[in-house]
């Protein structure tokens, strides 16, 4: 369960425009998810992130796809792990520990999950940086990946076990986004 900075990778999952209005704690779930991809970014922790189907949902919100690194990946799969190009991307970046975060947590997040479990990572869900539509459904997601073999977590404990120790130039770095 010792997550580390040089072996962890952080997945954004489908948070786009049109659905994102209409899931649970929406602002939270935003939140959350932006404070994970910067502080992923100041200590060089890869960020990936998905679009499912953006036709019919939208795009990623613009808020978020400003602190991207790198545009998101249009999918069709329901999980991440089945898309190919998102699997050989991720099998790219040589880290075998996943922090998922994004909505919704009973679809796309739980099966890219439970794929990514079977692939033989490390994945860690972050509890307040998923969503769904209800949330019935984002308790529910949440308990199939925990059953699926996911560490549940939440943004700030990420944080500082990726960080692991105060006073380094890597706690610098995030240490404003923290507070």
């Amino acid at each position: 369960m010792l997550m580390s900075a040089e072996n962890g990778s952080l997945l954004v999952v489908d948070v786009q425009d049109k659905l994102l209005p209409h899931v649970h704690d929406w602002q939270a779930l935003l939140q959350n998810v932006i404070w994970l991809v910067r502080v992923a970014r100041r200590i060089g922790v890869p960020v990936m992130a998905t679009e499912q189907y953006p036709k019919g949902l939208g795009e990623t919100i613009p808020e978020l796809k400003e602190v991207l690194p790198s545009p998101p990946l249009v999918k069709m799969h329901f999980s991440c792990g089945a898309d190919p190009a998102f699997a050989a991307a991720l099998e790219k970046t040589g880290r075998r520990q996943v922090v998922v975060c994004g909505m919704e947590s009973h679809v796309c997040v739980f099966q890219t999950v439970r794929d990514l479990v079977a692939m033989g990572y490390e994945v860690h869900v972050c509890e307040d940086a998923v969503s769904s539509r209800q949330e019935l459904h984002r308790a529910s997601g949440i308990e199939l990946c925990r059953e699926a073999g996911a560490t549940i977590t939440n943004a700030e404990t990420v944080i500082f076990d990726l960080l692991h120790v105060a006073g380094t130039p890597e706690f610098k770095k995030v240490s404003a986004l923290v507070k």
